[in-house]
């Protein structure tokens, strides 16, 4: 069955040279995930809630914290050619903890999964009918399965027709609801809704893509070189997060409401219903890519297999589509407060291992040389699980500063001083999967 279903895409190999792209084919993706749904909705909350300024401001903040982050482990992705939860077994978390780290991805990303599945099924609704809102959930949901089982050559060409599109579809309903409109009286308005301060909107926006910006290696694995991750990183977040972030705010200023639906479809009806329909499609296929890379490393660590990517993503798409149905996308806000603390200390451990500590980073170097992975890697960090916990804690329970940076910081500090103190040791040796040669990792297996 698997030889029929799809590409397995270097899930748990090298990306060669040979299999690489250019920056720019590598930053429509990027820019394609940042501009996309998520984050009408994201400014739509922080325009109800904030002034203009006050969330130009969030934005601003949120924006630098995503970069730093993504560009850190960006380039350890693109030198290491390697997806992010592989790459956790040398950067800290040894073979177990990569492990956690692949199965906590896979859940998270299935959950944006039927978020967005379920915000393009409403539009569908508003456009067609016909069906009722879970179907559409469900067929939309196993659309974007069939795009990404053939791996990052389909999702490129999906975001090379959808990236334009989007754009010049949000620009005319942007256009069409502003028209006739006094800008600057919207830009110096009040909210129409309960404030949010400073603090709170940059929480949201740090954690609203904070997952996409751990799992960057997932997509800079098929950059050439560190430059290019910089340029793509730099130009897809601040193009990304104003452009479309600060036209949410603007809206939900205008028409009075943080409901995204109506905003996008308050004037224009059916191109509104495009926008939605395009703005979840070039994020989806990225939540589900990255949700069967960190399955496929899960099982590879527990079970000793290496189970076709393809397949995961099948199985994978399907739960995600029936979470889809059943109406997770009330729980949006909730989950971005969660995701703003759990996640920014792997990051945080990775780059504080590869960079400054390096207990690890020989194994990665030697083995870069030939094209492999490392053949063993340590069962267990100890040391690394403490932190990753005591920084989470960190980032929830401290109440001054922004929970992600509190986070992120402290995993790298922690993790910088126990690694100076002798602290970061292996327990245990295991043996690395790699049954597929890389050479043959673009062909259907």
């Amino acid at each position: 069955m698997a030889a029929h279903v799809g590409v397995d895409d270097y899930a748990l190999t090298r990306v060669p040279a040979a299999a690489r792209y250019s920056w720019w084919t590598v930053a429509v993706q990027r820019f394609g995930q940042v501009s996309a749904l998520s984050q009408f909705l994201l400014g739509s909350t922080l325009g109800f809630g904030m002034g203009f300024w006050d969330a130009f401001l969030a934005f601003t903040f949120g924006a630098v914290i995503l970069e730093l982050v993504s560009i850190g482990v960006g380039i350890i992705g693109s030198r290491e050619g390697l997806q992010t939860s592989m790459l956790t077994r040398w950067t800290g978390f040894g073979q177990g903890g990569s492990a956690v780290v692949g199965v906590a991805i896979g859940i998270s990303l299935i959950g944006w999964f039927g978020i967005q599945s379920g915000v393009s099924a409403e539009g569908l609704v508003s456009l067609i009918g016909v069906l009722p809102l879970w179907v559409w959930s469900l067929l939309f949901g196993l659309a974007v399965t069939f795009i990404v089982l053939w791996g990052f050559a389909s999702m490129k060409w999906v975001a090379y027709l959808t990236v334009p599109s989007f754009l010049v579809l949000v620009a005319w309903s942007i256009g069409s609801e502003l028209i006739g409109r006094d800008v600057g009286a919207l830009v110096t308005s009040a909210p129409p809704g309960p404030g949010l301060s400073l603090l709170e909107g940059t929480t949201l926006v740090a954690g609203g893509f904070i997952v996409g910006a751990v799992i960057t290696p997932d997509m800079t694995r098929f950059n050439r070189s560190a430059a290019d991750v910089v340029k793509q990183t730099v130009v897809g977040f601040t193009v990304g997060e104003y452009l479309i972030g600060m036209s949410g705010v603007l809206l939900a200023h205008a028409i009075r409401s943080d409901d995204i639906i109506t905003i996008v479809t308050s004037s224009v009806g059916w191109v509104g219903t495009l926008v939605i329909i395009l703005g979840t499609l070039k994020i989806n296929d990225w939540n589900l890519y990255s949700s069967g890379l960190g399955v496929v490393n899960f099982v590879g660590t527990v079970f000793g297999k290496h189970v076709n990517r393809a397949v995961v993503t099948l199985v994978l798409g399907v739960v995600g589509s029936v979470l889809a149905a059943g109406g997770i996308l009330d729980t949006f806000i909730g989950f971005l407060t969660v995701l703003g603390v759990a996640f920014p200390p792997i990051a945080g451990i990775m780059v504080a291992e590869y960079f400054v500590v390096k207990q690890w980073r020989p194994d990665l170097e030697r083995s870069r040389a030939n094209g492999t992975v490392p053949e063993t890697a340590p069962t267990w960090v100890p040391a690394t699980l403490v932190i990753w916990l005591v920084a989470a804690l960190i980032g929830h329970f401290v109440s001054w500063g922004l929970p992600s940076i509190n986070s992120l910081v402290a995993a790298f500090v922690l993790y910088v001083v126990a690694g100076k103190l002798g602290m970061v040791r292996g327990v245990g040796v295991s043996r690395t999967v790699d049954s597929f040669d890389p050479l043959d990792q673009k062909e259907s297996v």
